[in-house]
């Protein structure tokens, strides 16, 4: 089975919280799953800019990306928050690889408005890599920072990079483990069970706002790609990728369409 394992950078920010989930994707990787992880690090971003004097700015979600802050892309995503990511899956015997998009084409990326600088919009990713990778028994671990072919650097959304990561790895399974129990509906409830049509229902009518929204949104997006199913589930619930890989109803299945039995 392939499989890609989106981490949000508040799972990442503390050792203990790396160790485990570095262990439960080394034990996925020896039940036989071929894994890509791509990571954020959105709140040791925000640190390390504080630390330097930099104000972080947001517009519509995203971080206006001067000089001062495609500089840090580089020190902290691509550097520090991948780095402590990988040597936690190495500890855990997964032989891990660490990567940003920029390495061979793996995500390539445009500018997508001049107001918000270096943030890019994915226009291709090559999976070239990742299964060479994967293949050969090693775990890639993608920040989400990408290029374009005339040496241009890009902030990519950390979901948006594992959309388009795990379309062109073709995964089977796209899991984003987060810091909520999942996706909620009106009532507040978590919603095991949402087809593609109620999840844009919950985007269209405002229940799902900000962050969620923007899952959901990446999650639309790679059901219409062809993967088959998006998971959301609270990456701190303990062995949450051992239940979820077990079938456990845990967090929100994100399908196509409903299945009706005949």
């Amino acid at each position: 089975m392939k499989l890609l394992v989106k981490l949000g950078g508040t799972l990442l920010d503390a050792p203990d919280s790396r160790a485990r989930l570095a262990a439960q994707i080394a034990a996925a990787r020896l039940d036989g799953a071929r894994i890509v992880v791509v990571h954020g690090g959105g709140k040791q971003m925000t640190r390390f800019l504080a630390e330097r004097g930099v104000e972080s700015q947001f517009v519509n979600g995203l971080r206006v990306t001067g000089p001062a802050v495609v500089d840090a892309l580089l020190k902290v995503f691509a550097g520090s928050v991948n780095h402590e990511l990988v040597a936690a899956l190495n500890a855990s015997g997964a032989p891990a690889v660490g990567l940003s998009g920029i390495d061979s084409f793996l995500v390539e990326a445009e500018q997508m408005d001049p107001a918000l600088g270096a943030v890019g919009r994915v226009t291709r990713a090559n999976p070239a890599l990742l299964d060479l990778l994967t293949t050969n028994g090693f775990v890639p671990v993608v920040a989400c920072v990408a290029g374009d072919r005339q040496g241009r650097i890009y902030n990519i959304n950390a979901d948006q990079m594992a959309v388009a990561c795990a379309t062109a790895f073709a995964a089977e399974r796209l899991i984003f483990l987060t810091d909520v129990a999942g996706v909620l509906d009106a009532a507040g409830q978590v919603r095991a069970v949402l087809t593609a049509s109620e999840s844009q229902g919950l985007i269209d009518g405002a229940v799902a706002t900000g962050g969620m929204r923007a899952k959901l949104e990446s999650a639309l997006a790679a059901l219409g790609r062809g993967i088959s199913q998006v998971l959301i589930a609270p990456g701190a619930a303990p062995d949450i990728l051992p239940r979820i890989l077990a079938g456990e109803a845990i967090g929100s299945r994100l399908v196509p369409q409903e299945v009706h039995a005949a």
